[in-house]
C-alpha cells in the first residue's frame, strides 16, 4: 500500500500549472545579472540530498538530471532540466536539507546564484519571485504525491507511532512512502533484510539508506534536516512562538517589514487550523481551502521574506534579561531576541472517560484530515461537539464514512456553529445530529470498536459501531511556559491590552514589556482563524514601536 499524501489538488487553484517551465530568454538575462556564468564538468554533483543552503542554477546549454536513490539503493528520476530550466524547490526557501541530488549532464553552463544572491533577486524581481515561488510550491506538491525525495515509512496503519510519524510528516509536506508491515510485499523483504522486529516498527528508512527505528518525533526532525543550526550569541529581532495562523502571520509582516525573525514550532506550520479538511469563510478562498495548504503558503511566505523556521522544538521557559528575552528550548538550547510573540494556542480537551486514554490514538482522533479520513472509510464514525470545527469534520467525513454522529449538549449547533455548516448538516442524510447527549463509554479491544452515549434529558441510551471517535469540545491554552514570567487569567490565558495595567503597548501587549500575545492564546480573542491572521499581522507595528532606538535599554 502506497500512502496519499495529505494534499487536495484543488488546493493548487491559482498556482501555475507546469512545475518545470523554461524561463524566457529575457528572464534569464535578468537573473543572470545576480550571479555568474559558469561551465559545469559532466557528472559534476551541484548539488546532493542533505546539503544545506544550496546554489540556484539557471541552465544555458546542456542537462541537470534530477534524482534520488530508493530504500534499496536504486537511482530514481525525477526530471531532467534543459537550457532554460532553473533547479530547486521549497529548499530555496530554508536551510532544511535538501531532498534531492542534481548531477550535470554533457556541454552544461548556467548562472549560479549563491544563496544571498538568489534572494536579493526575488526581492529586486518581484514578477520572477512570484513566478519562481509558484513553481517552487507545486515542485513539492509533486514530490510528495509521487513520493519523491522522501522517506520510506514502514508500518501499520492501526499502530498510534505509525500515525504520529505520519501525521509529523504529512503536516510538514515531506515525502513518504508508507508500506504496509503486514501485507506488502517489499515491507516484508525489507524488514527481514534489515533484521527488524515487531517490536521494532514502525521503522524510517532514509533517504542515505540508514533506518530509524520507531523514532521520536523530534529525532527524526533533526534527522530530516528541519532545523538550521542557530547563531551562538545571535538575537533576533523578534521570536515568534508557535506556527499557527496567528504565528506565521506575525512571521510574514514580522520578515516583510524588515525585522529578523525566528518562528519556533512545537510539531509542524498550521496549528490547529491546519487540521481541518476545510475552510469555507476564509476571505479570499470562494471554494474553501484546507487549513493545511492556507498554513503551506503561510509558511512559504514567511520563509521568502528572510523568516527563520525552527520546528519541532516547544519553548520550556521565558527569561527577561536586561536588554533582550531568553528563550529555553526543550533540547538544552535557547533563542535570544528583543522582542517576543506569544502565538501558541491551545491544546484539545479530552473527555472525561475511565478508558479514553487507552483508546487515545487507537480511534481517537482530535482533527478530520486525509490521514484520519482514510482509516474510516465505510465504517460508522462519532463527532463530539458542536463548534465550527466539529461542523467541518463531520461534513468531511460524511463523504468517506457509512453515518456521522454528531454529539451535543446542547439543544442544537446554531448558537455555536456557522449557519453555512448548520445547513449542510441538516441537509445530509449521511449526518444524524443527537442534541442533549454525551458519551458515556467506549468499548473495544485492542483499538475503538464501540461508542455509547445517553440523552441527558430523557436518559436513552444509544450504541455505535463506530471505530473512530473525534472529539472536538474546545482547548485549554498553552501557556505552561509562561507561568513564571507573568500573570495568566483564571483560565491560563495572557491578559492584553485594557486587561493589563499598562497599554502603551496596545491591544495586544502584555504586562511584560517586549512581549506581546496573539491568537487562541491572548485571554478574549475570537476564536477564528481569519482574526487569527489579522491580529499576528497588526502586533508587528506594536513591535516595530517597542523597538523604536529611544525606548531600548
Amino acid at each position: 500500500m502506497i500512502d496519499r499524501p495529505e494534499f487536495d489538488p484543488a488546493d493548487t487553484v491559482g498556482l501555475l500549472p507546469e512545475p518545470y517551465p523554461h524561463l524566457s530568454d529575457e528572464m534569464v538575462a535578468r537573473i543572470g545579472s545576480y550571479g555568474t556564468l559558469e561551465s559545469i564538468d559532466e557528472g559534476h554533483l551541484l548539488y546532493a540530498r542533505g546539503q544545506r543552503s544550496v546554489d540556484f542554477y539557471v541552465l544555458i546549454s546542456g542537462t541537470v538530471t534530477v534524482f534520488d536513490i530508493d530504500a534499496r539503493g536504486r537511482e530514481r528520476q525525477v526530471v531532467v532540466h534543459e537550457a532554460g530550466s532553473f533547479t530547486g524547490e521549497l529548499d530555496l526557501f530554508d536551510d532544511r536539507g535538501i531532498l534531492l541530488n542534481g548531477r550535470a549532464g554533457r556541454h552544461t553552463s548556467a548562472y549560479r546564484l549563491p544563496r544571498s544572491a538568489f534572494r536579493r533577486m526575488v526581492s529586486c524581481e518581484p514578477d520572477i519571485g512570484e513566478f519562481l515561488t509558484r513553481c517552487i510550491i507545486l515542485r513539492r506538491f509533486g514530490l510528495v504525491r509521487r513520493g519523491f525525495g522522501g522517506v520510506m515509512l514502514i508500518g501499520h496503519d492501526t499502530c498510534v507511532d505509525t500515525a504520529r510519524i505520519r501525521r509529523f510528516l504529512s503536516r510538514n509536506g515531506y515525502p513518504y512512502r508508507l508500506l504496509d508491515s503486514i501485507d506488502d510485499p517489499c515491507a516484508l523483504e525489507l524488514i527481514e533484510r534489515q533484521a527488524l522486529r515487531r517490536s521494532d516498527l514502525p521503522a524510517v528508512f532514509m533517504g542515505d539508506g540508514t533506518v530509524m527505528v520507531n523514532p521520536t518525533t523530534p529525532v527524526l526532525a533533526d534527522a530530516l534536516g528541519f532545523s538550521a543550526p542557530g547563531e551562538p550569541g545571535h538575537v533576533y529581532d523578534l521570536a515568534v512562538v508557535g506556527a499557527g495562523p496567528a504565528g506565521l502571520a506575525a512571521g510574514v509582516y514580522g520578515a516583510s517589514e524588515g525585522l529578523d525573525t525566528v518562528v519556533i514550532e512545537g510539531l509542524a506550520p498550521g496549528g490547529q487550523a491546519a487540521t481541518s479538511s476545510k475552510i469555507e469563510n476564509y476571505l479570499g478562498f470562494p471554494s474553501g481551502v484546507s487549513g493545511h495548504a492556507l498554513a503551506s503558503r503561510a509558511q512559504v511566505q514567511a520563509l521568502k521574506f528572510g523568516a527563520r523556521l525552527t520546528i519541532s522544538r516547544t519553548v520550556t521557559r521565558l527569561r527577561k534579561l536586561e536588554c533582550h528575552f531568553e528563550l529555553d528550548l526543550d533540547d538544552g538550547t535557547s533563542v535570544s531576541a528583543r522582542s517576543v510573540v506569544a502565538a501558541t494556542g491551545a491544546r484539545y480537551r479530552k473527555l472525561g472517560l475511565g478508558d479514553f486514554d487507552r483508546f487515545d490514538g487507537r480511534g481517537i482522533h482530535y482533527a478530520a484530515t486525509a490521514i484520519e479520513g482514510s482509516s474510516c472509510s465505510g465504517s460508522e464514525v462519532v463527532v463530539v461537539g458542536g463548534g465550527n470545527s466539529a461542523g467541518q469534520a463531520a461534513v468531511y467525513l460524511s463523504r468517506v464514512a457509512a453515518h456521522v454522529h454528531i454529539i451535543v449538549r446542547g439543544e442544537g449547533l446554531a448558537a455555536t456553529m456557522s449557519d453555512y455548516l448548520v445547513q449542510r448538516i441538516g441537509g445530509s442524510p449521511r449526518i444524524t445530529l443527537h442534541v442533549q447527549s454525551e458519551v458515556v463509554s467506549l468499548e473495544g479491544a485492542e483499538r475503538l470498536e464501540r461508542v455509547i452515549w445517553r440523552n441527558v434529558q430523557t436518559g436513552e441510551v444509544t450504541t455505535a459501531h463506530a471505530d473512530s471517535l473525534f472529539v472536538m469540545i474546545g482547548a485549554s491554552p498553552n501557556t505552561g511556559w509562561l507561568e513564571d514570567a507573568l500573570r495568566l487569567d483564571p483560565k491560563g490565558f495572557i491578559p492584553t491590552g485594557d486587561q493589563v495595567l499598562s497599554h502603551r503597548a496596545g491591544p495586544f501587549g502584555t504586562e511584560l514589556r517586549g512581549l506581546f500575545a496573539v491568537g487562541d492564546v491572548r485571554s478574549g480573542s475570537v476564536k477564528r482563524v481569519a482574526s487569527s491572521v489579522g491580529e499576528g499581522s497588526v502586533v508587528v507595528q506594536a513591535i516595530h514601536q517597542f523597538l523604536r532606538p529611544e525606548l531600548a535599554c
